[in-house]
């Protein structure tokens, strides 16, 4: 992937976050106006039958102007789940070992999922 190179020169400031089955990267970027922005990239580990492996994964643009409204909203979110449910995870079906049934149900389900966790984790940074 000639991309790659790519990436490494615009490379700005990185984190990533390892969440059993998925990783989060969390990419500063620079605008060609060279401002800043961020991007969330949800990579997702998913294994053949053969036992080899590949990767779905989900890109979010945040913007600047859009920081105040994302974390206002995220945090609202973030509590709302917190004060309903508690801290406790009452499902397991998310964990990295869960079985493979649920990955095919998930697929069709599986934007809302994949953002509501992205959210959750960007809390974190």
């Amino acid at each position: 992937m000639s991309d790659k190179g790519m990436m490494e020169k615009e490379e700005i400031f990185s984190k990533v976050l390892r969440a059993g089955r998925r990783t989060y990267f969390f990419d500063v970027r620079s605008t060609r106006a060279d401002d800043y922005y961020l991007t969330i990239t949800e990579s997702k580990k998913f294994t053949n039958e053969d036992g080899s492996f590949y990767y779905k994964k989900h890109k979010i643009y945040l913007y600047k102007e859009d920081f105040d409204g994302f974390r206002e909203i995220l945090e609202e979110m973030t509590n709302y789940i917190i004060n309903e449910k508690g801290e406790e995870v009452i499902s397991e079906r998310h964990q990295k070992d869960y079985k493979k049934e649920y990955e095919e149900e998930a697929e069709t389900a599986a934007s809302p999922t994949a953002e509501k966790f992205t959210d959750v984790s960007f809390d974190d940074i």
